[in-house]
């Protein structure tokens, strides 16, 4: 249940701050906004203040703005006085009509930036270590190299050790080295495997560090020699991850845009390989395992509540960070139905000094809303099916 209020909280949060973007943008470019609602229809509570209508909806995901003269149709051929005419949406300027499409992006990509210069600085400007799906070496910061233990072999000497799913290997120790105390950084699941490799029957000392819960200690494991791999080994997945530090002072300055700038870079640079992966190899599974929907949110959630302990709510911030700058980038593409796309049709009759014709455009944004829904009932079939993986 709490996973679920989370969820929806969270969903409800990131719409919000959109819409709300939409609300200033609009008041503040003379613009009538008609209702400010969260949720959406039916309706259950409202309340007139001045001459916006507040209301609360019955279906919690998220909520809306009703900008009067949204669109052409809803003032042509009325009779209405001057005044209220200069206050249609679709009688402002082509730069306002743009301020106030944008403010929803802006307000997102806010929150996230925000949210990010939190969590760092409560984290000594260092990143929590980063999946490193594809080869990317990121624009901003000192990138450092951590190995994270994925699935862990039953009855294999990583359990014994209580080695967990999601352990970072910060460091490491052989036997020679214990005498003298000394430790050796891990940067790369390669490097870790080459000193398994190398110490069969062995015990090895590892500096391990939790990625959802924080909890650290240091455990001895004994590798063992697998004679299918021809190796020693300890029974655990290694994924290379990655660590973002922001040291110098610039760095601290403008890290909540640096690291947003990076974190959505690698994301979607990771999207694109991936697509391109599936095309080679004729299969969408690249693509489908990596992408998700309300439903995987969902279960990212439920799985950051049950693990995440005394981090509980630093992961959540971060998954909202994360949500939130997703939300603008995706919303400031140039596609029908998304504000990106609005924005386009402005940017096209500014340029051409013409109107386009509104039942086209209606026809357009139909079509990408249409789209969209089926993409997300596609994605949400897919998470659905994972989960019975």
């Amino acid at each position: 249940m709490i996973s679920f209020i989370l969820f929806i909280g969270i969903l409800g949060l990131l719409v919000i701050i959109h819409e709300f973007g939409h609300f200033i943008a609009a008041k503040k470019n003379g613009i009538l906004v008609e209702e400010f609602g969260i949720g959406f229809p039916p309706r259950l509570w409202g309340k007139k203040i001045g001459e916006t209508l507040y209301s609360i909806n019955a279906i919690p995901l998220g909520g809306f703005v009703k900008l009067f003269g949204e669109e052409q149709n809803e003032i042509d051929g009325k009779p209405l006085p001057k005044l209220l005419s200069s206050r249609a949406f679709v009688n402002k300027t082509a730069f306002q009509k743009s301020v106030v499409i944008l403010a929803g992006v802006a307000m997102n990509a806010i929150l996230g930036i925000t949210i990010y210069y939190l969590l760092l600085s409560l984290n000594g400007f260092k990143s929590d270590p980063i999946p490193m799906i594809t080869d990317y070496h990121f624009r901003f910061g000192v990138q450092e190299g951590r190995v994270v233990a994925g699935n862990i072999v039953k009855d294999s000497p990583a359990e014994k050790a209580g080695i967990k799913v999601e352990d970072s290997v910060i460091r490491y120790q052989t036997p020679e080295d214990a005498s003298t105390n000394i430790w050796k950084p891990v940067t790369s699941s390669g490097e870790l495997i080459n000193i398994i490799k190398s110490s069969p029957n062995r015990i090895l000392q590892l500096d391990i560090e939790n990625v959802k819960n924080g909890a650290h200690k240091i455990v001895s494991v004994m590798p063992i020699y697998n004679a299918d791999l021809k190796r020693a080994i300890i029974g655990v997945n290694l994924i290379d991850t990655a660590i973002i530090s922001y040291q110098k002072t610039h760095q601290m300055i403008f890290s909540g845009f640096m690291h947003s700038y990076n974190v959505l870079t690698y994301n979607f640079s990771t999207i694109g390989e991936l697509v391109r992966m599936s095309v080679r190899e004729k299969t969408f599974a690249p693509v489908s395992q990596t992408v998700s929907g309300p439903i995987g949110i969902f279960s990212v959630i439920q799985d950051v509540v049950a693990t995440s302990g005394t981090k509980l709510f630093k992961n959540l911030l971060n998954i909202v960070g994360l949500l939130s700058l997703s939300l603008a980038f995706m919303n400031v593409l140039p596609l029908p139905a998304l504000d990106g796309g609005r924005l386009l049709f402005i940017i096209i009759e500014y340029v051409s000094r013409r109107r386009i014709n509104k039942t086209v455009e209606q026809y357009v944004n139909m079509a990408g809303f249409f789209a969209l829904i089926a993409l997300g009932i596609a994605v949400s079939i897919n998470d659905v099916l994972r989960l019975f993986k």
